[in-house]
């Protein structure tokens, strides 16, 4: 390598050692003999490619045959239709099971996936023998001809397009092939793992044997020294090879002939031979790489090694900078390289860590001034820009004078160092200036079937402020006063008014959009609705809600996502609206608002934001501009308001995936930088979407960095108090063990901040390619045990609402009617089905109140001591935490509906709409009484309705709209998007038109003033917020058990009391409290004897707060006499033994 701080050649190199004899190359790029050009009409082009293979459906389905009868009578001449016959092989001879599914203007009749075209198998000539060599089997589609009437062209839809497939197995893809001048039939041929389309037979003895595309990435460069191969090699059968290019143009020649050359002649090649290991992944190295990348090793890769002699003169840094393939070809008897076998291009993302992951300074700005600063002059001062970028050839910084696009102003190019980080020193004088990168680097979706070099045009991974929709990054210093709000610098004088406590459990959060706070309400001054400084304003509707709910005991805002997203024009002027007014005229269940507002969903202010660009800075729509570093300041205001109200600030954090990846998308950041080492890559290479988009690989090291240093940035430069992991599962537990440490090491004298007082949790979904610690060991429910960090309990929810958020939204749950009150909109079986799941989930409930616990033992449906983990089945992970704090519990969240929604689906008709809100208190109220930490979702309070959406991330304001002032209510404000909820419209069309089911203003408040009682009813006693897991099983115990239960009511006592076992007094005011929830729409009575034994002394009370602040006369019926309980119906109560 070059010495620190020179400017490198990538041809500066020393010469590599002598590579091995190999096969001659051709270098043409003219197309062999044989195969199929692109149709020459523009805008037409043939591409292969084939894709993931997947394990093949066991589903067969039959097919119809139909009988041609005899008809004396001549027919009438038709002109044949014009067909392509798509010849199909595979080398293990099991073509015939494959189908071809087929769309496309010249497509006679298009196919659906479950009905492909069916294989047609060469017939037999009578007496000849039966051959067991693979053949090739055909598919034939009737094509229609451009020139008759029945041709109809579209603009935009492909000519003719294809793949072949088994179920979900694809193997080849051919998109937009044949041109409108092509009339009569055509033939191609098609051979498994070769890219090729071939016009004529192929000579298949000369075509290699496997998978020979190099638009997949197969062979994956794990470490250093080490390459896992997807093939099984023989050394004495098998040569393989690396293949570099310092400048791109890879292909394979002759079909594979030719092996992989390089048709840039000007390109620094090098063909280097590797060496099989025999120890394969037992080698030390080897095996290191397999613990970080399990699922590679567990694939069965074999092991290859870079020779000695490139590692030691250290060729690994210049390789990453090339493009590069591998290659294996037959070794013929006399040593000489032979036919072509496995072709592939190459992952690179394990040897970039191992050769440039170590790096720990500084990225992005560093802006140094003296400690006497007195001006832009001091020739002290400098701006220094750094970007990690090993595999890049060359980065330039543009700076620009301004945000706008004509305030270029020079270019100037950067130096690497030895680390891949690029960097530039300049005056104190760019402060406030605006920069992009020019990135000269090989890029997999560079263009070409396998890439190429490009020059991105790249933004800053570690940017800190930016120009308005992220196109340009902003240098400014975040310590700068003018940035900060007054007395911002003294944390805890601001922030005395809020919860005090490091201990989660003594938390209650507030799950809210930033954008639905303020957007509609009239007390906002219009300039600031649903902006960063609408949360600071004294004296509106909005801020004396969040005031009220703060006193009563909600400790904690989460806002949804708050940094830099892709989905919304951040200037207002960008923005479009509809018009309300003309909204609130139509009808109730009308499908025409949905349509105006998808109209103009992807333009307007609204998005939840789950598509990150830029994760270190603020949003910048809700700011009041959106250039430069307003959204800093203003950002700081807002966490300083919620802060006056009383409140703490949690952000959503979205490090899973990225909006976008490429070379050459606007919003593609980190893949512009470092291409294919950021994402994470299946075993061809794509880049895995099972997020949504653009999985995220914090596996690797400097995105796990990156994801590390973020956190820690907004714990610092923005205060704030905790953080919630969108889809936490697909990230890495190691990453966020790591975060969790770093931020816990932050102290107030140090860093401004408590960093014991930052509270982590989030999605621990385990699925798709992260399941089971596939990839490494996840950050999913099962593995968070024992860390501190939180998740989100999905068991409390599917108990008390039922079902799932991906099946029928009308499945009921213990508290929406299930085996009490049935709604017949579905099969759910029978009563004693029913029974049967009330009584499973509410086992679901039982663990959630003691912390969903892992170990928490209680007696079971069946009268046997169980823990939480066996809860309902034995097996079914119902628990799986190791303390209350890493438990969040919750009913309701901004995914999927409302919990007012959710109830409103699966009551049945004649459920009174006074019930169905009594239901949604009775929900709230279980969160509020249960161990661990309490989740609600914006409005909980206020029955809020999204008018039954199921997803209103791209909903508008009018979907999403919160009303503090309970003076409207959204349910019935029309058919939700068709989109996410159109196959819905059967069953929600007449519900939505049913205005008895909007709630009034007096119920509204009433639920508001539940909502505040449970909340002080929580905060009143340390007993709620149980700390220990030991503790929860030594005091909590629930009665109304076993096989004699009454079915619905859940009856939890909770002791301070030493005759209890209790080794410690945490509650000055109560000896005991008694939880009782009953879900049947009755009153019950419970006379159970051990709580008859328990209470045998103690004189129970309802809590003193209960009833007062809600006015419910159901409570009065509500009793804790002579060992027994009676509980109304719909009810959930408190009762305490005060202290003497």
């Amino acid at each position: 390598m070059a010495p620190v701080g020179v400017r490198p050649s990538v041809w500066a190199r020393a010469p590599a050692p002598a590579p091995a004899q190999r096969a001659s190359s051709h270098t043409s790029g003219s197309v062999p003999p044989g195969v199929a050009r692109a149709a020459p009409q523009t805008g037409h082009s043939i591409h292969l490619q084939h894709l993931p293979y997947r394990v093949p459906s066991s589903r067969r389905r039959k097919r119809a045959v139909a009988i041609a009868s005899f008809d004396d009578t001549a027919p009438a001449v038709t002109e044949p239709k014009p067909k392509l016959t798509v010849h199909y092989y595979r080398h293990a001879g099991d073509a015939a099971t494959f189908g071809l599914h087929v769309w496309g203007t010249r497509v006679a009749h298009a196919t659906s996936w479950d009905a492909p075209v069916g294989a047609a198998v060469p017939e037999l000539t009578p007496g000849a023998a039966v051959s067991t060599e693979p053949t090739f089997v055909s598919f034939e589609v009737p094509l229609l001809d451009p020139s008759s009437d029945a041709f109809v062209a579209k603009t935009g839809d492909p000519s003719l397009s294809f793949i072949v497939h088994r179920g979900d197995e694809q193997c080849a893809k051919v998109e937009n092939f044949l041109g409108d001048a092509d009339h009569g039939d055509r033939a191609v041929w098609i051979v498994a793992g070769n890219p090729a389309v071939f016009s004529e037979p192929p000579d298949l003895s000369k075509l290699p044997t496997g998978e020979t595309d190099l638009g997949k990435a197969r062979a994956i460069w794990v470490s250093e020294g080490c390459f896992a191969l997807p093939f099984s090699v023989d050394p004495s059968k098998v040569f393989v090879e690396l293949v570099a290019s310092s400048d791109g143009g890879l292909v394979i020649t002759d079909n594979g002939a030719g092996g992989v050359v390089c048709e840039n002649g000007g390109s620094d090649v090098r063909y280097i031979p590797l060496e099989i290991d025999s120890a394969n992944w037992s080698s030390p190295d080897a095996g290191e790489a397999g613990d970080k990348y399990p699922h590679v090793r567990a694939a069965g890769y074999a092991i290859a090694r870079l020779p000695a002699a490139y590692l030691e003169q250290n060729y690994a840094p210049w390789l990453l900078k090339c493009q590069l393939a591998v290659q294996a070809k037959d070794v013929t008897p006399d040593g000489r390289h032979g036919r072509l076998r496995e072709a592939t291009s190459v992952q690179t993302h394990g040897a970039v860590d191992d050769v440039f992951g170590g790096y720990a300074g500084p990225l992005g700005v560093e802006i140094k001034k003296p400690k006497n600063f007195g001006g832009f002059g001091d020739a002290e001062s400098s701006v220094t820009i750094r970007l990690w970028a090993p595999t890049a050839r060359d980065v330039s910084l543009r700076v620009f004078r301004g945000p706008d696009w004509g305030d270029h102003e020079f270019e100037v190019p950067m130096n690497e160092t030895a680390d891949g980080v690029w960097v530039v020193e300049g005056p104190a004088e760019w402060e406030g200036k605006y920069y992009q990168y020019v990135v000269d680097v090989f890029h997999p979706w560079g263009g070409g079937a396998a890439g190429s070099f490009v020059q991105s045009v790249a933004s800053d991974p570690y940017a800190r402020s930016l120009s308005a929709d992220g196109q340009r990054v902003h240098i400014c210093d975040l310590g700068n006063q003018n940035l900060k709000p007054a007395g911002w610098d003294d944390t805890a004088r601001w922030k005395k008014t809020t919860n005090q406590s490091s201990e989660p459990t003594d938390y209650a959060i507030y799950e809210l959009h930033v954008r639905d706070f303020s957007a509609m309400d009239e007390s906002t001054p219009s300039d600031l609705r649903g902006k960063y400084l609408a949360f600071a304003e004294q004296g509106t509707v909005p801020t004396e809600h969040l005031k009220a709910l703060a006193k009563s005991g909600l400790t904690h805002v989460h806002l949804l996502p708050s940094y830099d997203f892709g989905s919304v024009p951040e200037r207002s002027e960008h923005q479009k609206t509809v018009d309300h007014a003309w909204l609130s005229s139509l009808p109730s269940n009308s499908p025409d608002q949905q349509a105006a507002v998808a109209s103009i969903a992807n333009d307007d202010a609204f998005n939840w934001g789950y598509d990150p660009v830029h994760y270190g800075v603020p949003e910048g729509s809700y700011a009041t501009n959106p250039d430069g570093d307003a959204r800093v300041l203003e950002f700081r205001t807002m966490v300083q308001g919620l802060a006056g109200l009383g409140l703490r600030t949690i952000v959503d954090v979205v490090y899973n995936h990225t909006l976008s990846a490429g070379p050459t998308d606007r919003n593609s950041v980190l893949d512009k930088v470092v291409p294919g080492y950021y994402h994470r890559r299946n075993f061809d290479g794509h880049y895995e979407n099972s997020t949504c988009c653009n999985n995220t690989a914090s596996e690797n090291l400097m995105m796990e960095r990156l994801i590390v240093d973020d956190l820690v940035h907004w714990a610092v430069s923005y205060k704030v108090d905790g953080f919630r992991f969108d889809l936490m599962g697909h990230l890495m537990l190691r990453t966020v063990v790591k975060a969790r440490d770093a931020i816990k090491s932050l102290t107030v004298k140090r860093n401004g901040v408590d960093g014991s007082k930052i509270y982590l949790y989030g999605e621990g979904w385990d699925y798709a390619e992260v399941s089971g610690g596939r990839v490494g060991t996840n950050a999913s429910q099962l593995n968070l045990g024992g860390t501190g960090i939180g998740s989100f309990n999905d068991r409390l929810r599917e108990g008390v609402m039922g079902g799932s958020p991906f099946g029928d939204p009308r499945v009921q749950g213990v508290m929406t009617g299930l085996y009490f009150h049935p709604n017949n909109f579905m099969e759910q079986g029978g009563a004693e089905a029913q029974l049967k799941r009330v009584i499973e989930d509410s086992e679901k409930v039982i663990a959630a109140m003691a912390g969903n616990l892992r170990e928490f033992e209680f007696t079971n449906k069946d009268g046997y001591p169980t823990p939480s983990r066996d809860a309902c089945w034995v097996g079914s992970n119902v628990g799986y935490a190791a303390q209350p704090r890493e438990t969040v519990n919750y009913v309701s969240a901004h995914d999927n509906e409302t919990l007012f929604d959710g109830i409103m689906l699966r009551s049945a008709v004649d459920v009174p709409l006074d019930v169905r809100c009594r239901i949604n208190r009775l929900a709230v109220a279980t969160v509020a009484f249960s161990q661990g930490v309490p989740f609600f979702h914006a409005g909980d309070e206020i029955l809020r309705s999204k008018s039954l959406d199921r997803d209103s991330y791209n909903s508008g304001d009018w979907f999403n709209r919160l009303d503090y002032t309970g003076n409207s209510h959204n349910f019935g404000c029309g058919l939700p998007g068709r989109e996410k909820n159109g196959d819905r419209y059967g069953f929600i069309g007449d519900l939505l038109g049913d205005l008895t089911m909007k709630p009034d203003r007096s119920m509204i408040q009433k639920s508001t003033q539940h909502f505040k009682e449970v909340l002080e009813i929580r905060n009143s006693t340390p007993l709620f917020r149980l700390v220990d897991a030991a503790d929860v099983q030594r005091r909590i115990t629930f009665y109304n058990t076993g096989p004699s239960q009454t079915p619905g009511v859940i009856v939890m006592g909770i002791s301070d009391d030493a005759v209890d076992g209790v080794t410690k007094q945490i509650c000055g005011k109560f000896n005991r409290l008694l939880v009782c929830l009953n879900v049947s729409p009755h009153e019950v009575t419970i006379t159970d004897p051990n709580l008859a034994t328990d209470l045998a002394t103690a004189e129970m009370i309802p809590h003193p707060t209960q009833g007062t602040m809600c006015l419910d006369d159901y409570l009065l019926g509500a009793k804790c006499t002579g060992g027994g309980v009676v509980v109304p119906g719909h009810t959930a109560c408190v009762f305490v033994e005060p202290r003497a």
